[in-house]
């Protein structure tokens, strides 16, 4: 599974604005509906730009972002640009590029410098992975037209290891929990973009593992 643990950074202040925990009364585990494409997913708000990068996953990879809409538009739009950040770190891992310059166009400041180093980190040790991640249980706050928060849950149980040479993939049981809490703030840039600047997670959060 994806044991690597992500680098995280303290959240400024503004870290009042995230919502606590990652659980959702209504949120059942495997649940199908609103799910996401590992693909750009469609824009809610009319003010988005065109000009954004494909990503398309190899066949055996896939990010499933379950309940990922609210029926808000803004909230919407934000939460579709953090799955497009997951997204795009993931690709840049895939890819062996730890300067990519679509992790750079969802995430700027603090949040950039912490997924260059994560991907590189993944280079050093010759790994990339394969199988699928579910996200699941978002909770978003729009504090302003240019300011949100948003709290998400992981579940790395059928994501797993690949040697980039060989291609041997590790399913060897691992004693660390496969879910992980996430803590995301998120500036809107000129463009139109619900870009993250800083991140936050913990492996093993029991809000997640339900």
């Amino acid at each position: 599974m994806k044991r690597r643990t992500l680098p995280t950074t303290a959240l400024a202040a503004t870290a009042a604005l995230l919502l606590t925990g990652c659980g959702s009364g209504d949120d059942k585990a495997g649940g199908k509906d609103n799910i996401a494409s590992t693909s750009p997913s469609p824009r809610t708000d009319v003010s988005a730009p065109v000009d954004r990068p494909e990503i398309t996953f190899p066949k055996d990879v896939e990010n499933m972002f379950e309940r990922w809409k609210t029926g808000n538009a803004t909230e919407d739009a934000v939460l579709a640009d953090v799955a497009q950040t997951v997204n795009a770190v993931d690709d840049a891992i895939l890819q062996g590029d730890a300067n990519s310059s679509t992790v750079a166009y969802y995430r700027q400041g603090q949040a950039l410098l912490s997924a260059q180093q994560w991907i590189q980190a993944w280079l050093d040790e010759g790994l990339t992975w394969t199988g699928v991640t579910r996200y699941f249980a978002p909770n978003v706050k729009v504090a302003d037209k240019n300011t949100a928060a948003v709290t998400y849950c992981a579940d790395e149980s059928k994501a797993y290891n690949k040697d980039r040479k060989t291609g041997k993939v590790d399913r060897s049981p691992s004693d660390e929990s496969p879910y992980v809490a996430y803590s995301v703030q998120l500036r809107r840039s000129s463009k139109g973009v619900w870009q993250t600047t800083e991140v936050q997670s913990k492996r093993g959060d029991r809000t997640c593992a339900y």
